[in-house]
């Protein structure tokens, strides 16, 4: 058993969309094929991975870096003790061979990618989800299929003026999803708030509203939108400041009593570990964001999580970033709090499987081999003229 090749193509997912810090115009990611020997129904057995959006693909790093080491590896190396799978934790020590600590930048997007596409390799070869396989080895054993999700959206755009704005988040409404959000920082405080309140006046019972600043604000900023934004009845406050301003996050959830949201950010157990021990978040109220197709991929979630549990916080305050379908089956498979959803964004690698719908603001996965990208048509076609 072992990996005969692996192939990346990085891909436009440009969009006219900004928030508070970036434009999308120019945005890529990057897209992974792990071809492994196994054969089922006659046909290799292949992982696919993609990173998240706000992170530019890898390409580069990828393929002079990592994918040799993968490809000039022993077998032994990275199969499993019984000698029937591939071993992912081994496959991401042999990733991370001459890397120095330190540095999460662009490395964790290149790693977290593989990551994922060596993941849904593993499952497939299992012949199970990847939700129902994660339960098995790392949760309470059974998996619970429906997961929370939001939709996120919002942005700012040429022309978009309110009535714009509340179109949108009322198609996400008439979706089935029961919490929506925008952006903030892209526009001045009280225009903002103007946005704000049209957004507040058509939700209905059990509907609520989030706001992301992308990371934007100073010190001073973030604390007057706090105070600005305590006379709603948020869903969370995201991302107000740098993502590495620990003191900054601290500071605000001192003076803001609504719930704090951040995270997505940050790319190592490490820095996670940094905003749990000095960023002031609390776990009764506040949300953790981390992607792990950003940050080095589910080896690496699995330690937070772990380091999480030693500081006292629930898998149910972690709500990923990316709206991708391997959140999901970990959130599914651990018992995360959900997962971000882009019902019109960044298609087709967005989304769950066709026919999966959203009620009540939660979806049901189906049981899919693997992350289940091969249950949404238009995805999977990328992936196997990819593979092909």
């Amino acid at each position: 058993m072992k990996i005969v090749d692996i192939r990346e193509s990085t891909r436009p997912i440009k969009s006219d969309i900004r928030n508070a810090y970036i434009d999308f115009s120019k945005m890529t990611l990057s897209l992974v094929a792990v071809v492994t020997d196994v054969i089922r129904e006659g046909r290799p057995v292949i992982g696919y991975g993609f990173n998240s959006n706000g992170r530019y693909g890898q390409g580069g790093l990828i393929r002079d870096r990592f994918l040799p080491r993968l490809l000039e590896a022993d077998t032994p190396s990275m199969v499993d003790d019984s000698g029937e799978n591939l071993d992912p934790h081994k496959i991401w020590s042999r990733l991370m061979i001459n890397e120095k600590p330190g540095g999460h930048g662009e490395r964790s997007v290149a790693v977290g990618t593989i990551d994922m596409a060596v993941w849904d390799a593993v499952a497939k070869i299992a012949e199970k989800p990847l939700h129902q396989l994660l339960a098995e080895r790392y949760g309470s054993g059974t998996p619970d299929p429906r997961v929370f999700v939001y939709a996120a959206g919002g942005y700012y755009y040429p022309g978009k003026g309110l009535d714009g704005l509340r179109k949108e988040m009322e198609s996400y409404l008439a979706r089935g999803y029961s919490v929506v959000k925008m952006k903030i920082g892209g526009a001045s405080l009280a225009e903002d708030c103007e946005r704000i309140e049209s957004v507040l006046k058509i939700l209905g019972p059990g509907q609520q509203l989030a706001v992301d600043a992308n990371g934007r604000f100073d010190l001073k900023t973030a604390l007057d939108y706090g105070r600005a934004l305590s006379q709603y009845p948020l869903f969370w406050y995201e991302e107000a400041g740098d993502p590495l301003d620990y003191e900054l996050q601290a500071r605000l959830g001192e003076a803001y009593q609504g719930a704090l949201a951040t995270g997505e950010n940050l790319f190592s157990m490490q820095d996670a570990r940094n905003l749990i021990r000095h960023g002031g978040m609390r776990p009764d109220r506040d949300w953790l964001q981390f992607d792990c197709a950003l940050s080095y991929g589910l080896v690496e979630y699995l330690r937070t999580l772990e380091m999480l549990k030693e500081h006292g916080w629930s898998p149910s305050r972690c709500i990923p970033h990316g709206g991708h379908q391997m959140s999901l089956a970990i959130a599914a498979g651990l018992g995360l709090g959900g997962n971000e959803s882009y019902p019109d964004l960044f298609q087709p690698y967005g989304g769950f499987p066709d026919g999966v719908r959203v009620q009540d603001g939660y979806v049901t996965l189906p049981p899919l081999p693997g992350i289940g990208f091969e249950g949404k048509s238009d995805l999977i076609a990328e992936m196997r003229a990819l593979a092909n």
